[in-house]
């Protein structure tokens, strides 16, 4: 079994050939607008598009935690808008992050990244904005995608990220 690769660098620029997902969390409440989805939307204004109807049209759709939206934005990559964060800011109830709709959205993402044979790509994941611990979040990817085969790359950008 392989394992999680960890390397610097920008993870809406995937180093891997063929069919590659980009994977972020994104919060319950239709906020676009701090941490990774930033770099995401100087690359590509769909997936913040999509995310953002998505929300508006939520009576109607599956939007809610542990749901996953699929952007395609190059005939290769695609942006997969995972819903793992109950609103935005730390409070009463604790951090945002949510590691069981993190669980569910992976388990999904498996599913794609095995019908379209992607690698899947990532920030880690529910860890900035969202205060989860990589230590939570790092075996819920093992179990969901890496034990079924998917290739995972864990990008940290910049210095100093424990």
């Amino acid at each position: 079994m392989s394992e999680i690769v960890y390397v610097r660098g920008d993870a809406t620029v995937p180093s891997a050939k063929g069919v590659k997902l980009i994977a972020h969390v994104c919060n319950d409440i239709g906020g676009w607008g701090k941490g990774f989805v930033l770099a995401l939307s100087r690359r590509w204004p769909a997936p913040e598009a999509a995310y953002r109807a998505w929300h508006r049209e939520r009576a109607t759709n599956d939007f809610g935690l542990g749901a996953v939206q699929f952007v395609q934005v190059e005939p290769y990559v695609w942006v997969a808008n995972m819903i793992g964060q109950r609103g935005i800011r730390t409070g009463s109830k604790g951090v945002p992050v949510r590691y069981e709709a993190i669980d569910t959205a992976l388990g999904r993402l498996a599913d794609k990244a095995l019908e379209l044979g992607a690698s899947v790509h990532m920030p880690r994941i529910g860890c900035g904005l969202a205060g989860g611990k990589w230590s939570r979040v790092e075996p819920l990817i093992i179990e969901r995608l890496v034990r079924r085969g998917v290739p995972v790359t864990v990008y940290d950008h910049g210095e100093g990220r424990s």
